[in-house]
């Protein structure tokens, strides 16, 4: 078994915002189902992962549930995020894994670590 997409919600009107966010991060957008376009919101590819990001009205972010992406370079990519003014907030926890959490435009929580030896 293996995920297929992680689903995030955005309050309406967030899809530009969410465009700019997830292609820096180099996703890819993908078109939507003809029958669900009319939901807005938008979906994103990079690699085998796909994020799809859903409008929920009353939206409130994820604060502690989270997709955890796996990373080839998690420097470059924490170098990328502070670049475009984000803030990675780093964690030591996980014995033998380099992680750090950011939040995307609308405040969900994002965790990105290095990939799995």
């Amino acid at each position: 078994m293996q995920i297929d997409h992680v689903q995030l919600s955005g309050p309406p009107g967030c899809e530009p915002a969410m465009r700019v966010f997830w292609t820096l991060l180099g996703f890819v957008e993908i078109p939507k189902p003809d029958a669900l376009v009319s939901r807005g919101g938008c979906w994103f590819r990079n690699g085998n992962a796909e994020v799809h990001i859903g409008i929920e009205t009353p939206f409130t972010p994820a604060i502690k549930a989270h997709p955890g992406l796996a990373v080839a370079d998690l420097d470059d990519l924490s170098r990328l995020l502070i670049d475009a003014d984000g803030d990675p907030v780093w964690d030591d926890l996980w014995p033998g894994r380099r992680r750090f959490y950011v939040t995307d435009p609308v405040g969900n929580r994002l965790e990105f670590l290095d990939e799995r030896a």
